[in-house]
């Protein structure tokens, strides 16, 4: 099963950062090969300055080796080996009408001493951060998502849009880190799925990204925008650096675990502000923003 993943998730870099490229028309994808000390490495890929994307990285890794002290304690375990790969994005428009979006899927498998797999899981999902809400991209975000989930099972979409929306709340300020999408974690062998049902629908989810994002890209990069809207996404991406350093499970492990912090915090936008108590006014378009923040919404 790892080997099909980490097969997987390499030729899906491919096919991300390609169509990305295409759109951009002008930055490429820089790669940085990169190897991990206690085992295993990655395939860092970062945008940056381009004509659509100010910048963005879709990375991999694959590292193994014994399990770091957090993970101990988390499993209650004395000792172990592990296995972790996964492929992990964010991108950073430059038009503050565009939505920046996160994605990532990723697979676990966890050794006894004689080296048989004793767990084994995979986890991701991908959501949607809007500066300025246009309903219509964020309906067809979760369609996109609804459809991919439906294929497998008839609860997964609302079961996993919660878990989206509950995990990324920046409890601090008390709102949505934007429009959710989908969050699922720890998908292991059950009786009703097995391990190839899980690679199967985490790879569907994975195969949908690009039909879920790109021609929200498409439709709103050449939109006139004003330096006054420019500074309100750049408000707003504060919010989403406060989530990541503060709440995001993946970046926490990250530091936890002397993980390469340059892949860590690629996710962090270039350019960010953070305004004194900054409120907009009443009846704006940022004002409308806030009060779909406040609460989760059913989009499709």
């Amino acid at each position: 099963m790892k080997d099909q993943f980490y097969a997987y998730i390499q030729e899906l870099q491919d096919t991300i950062t390609l169509k990305l490229e295409t759109i951009d028309g002008k930055a490429k994808f820089q790669e940085d090969l990169w190897k991990r000390t206690e085992g295993g490495g990655g395939r860092t890929r970062v945008i940056e300055n381009g004509n659509v994307f100010e910048k963005g990285g879709v990375n991999i890794s694959a590292v193994h080796g014994e399990l770091p002290e957090v993970l101990r304690k988390q499993f209650k375990v004395e000792t172990g080996n592990f296995f972790a790969c996964g492929l992990s994005l964010v991108l950073h428009p430059i038009n503050p009408f565009v939505p920046t979006v996160h994605a990532n899927w990723r697979y676990f498998e966890m050794y006894n001493e004689k080296g048989e797999i004793v767990t084994q899981w995979f986890g991701g999902g991908q959501d949607l951060t809007p500066y300025y809400l246009f309903e219509v991209d964020a309906k067809h975000f979760h369609k996109v998502c609804k459809e991919a989930c439906d294929k497998h099972h008839i609860d997964f979409y609302p079961k996993f849009k919660e878990t989206c929306d509950n995990y990324f709340w920046n409890a601090h300020r008390n709102e949505a880190r934007g429009v959710g999408g989908l969050f699922f974690d720890y998908l292991k062998e059950t009786e009703e799925f097995s391990m190839q049902n899980r690679y199967d629908f985490v790879t569907e989810i994975g195969n949908s990204f690009l039909n879920s994002y790109v021609p929200i890209v498409e439709n709103r990069k050449d939109t006139e925008y004003t330096q006054e809207h420019k500074d309100w996404q750049e408000v707003r991406r504060g919010r989403y650096v406060e989530f990541n350093l503060v709440h995001d499970r993946g970046t926490l492990f990250g530091l936890k675990t002397n993980g390469r912090i340059e892949s860590i915090l690629m996710s962090l936008p270039p350019k960010v502000q953070w305004k004194y108590n900054h409120v907009p006014e009443e009846g704006t378009k940022e004002a409308d923003l806030l009060k779909v923040l406040a609460k989760p919404v059913n989009w499709v």
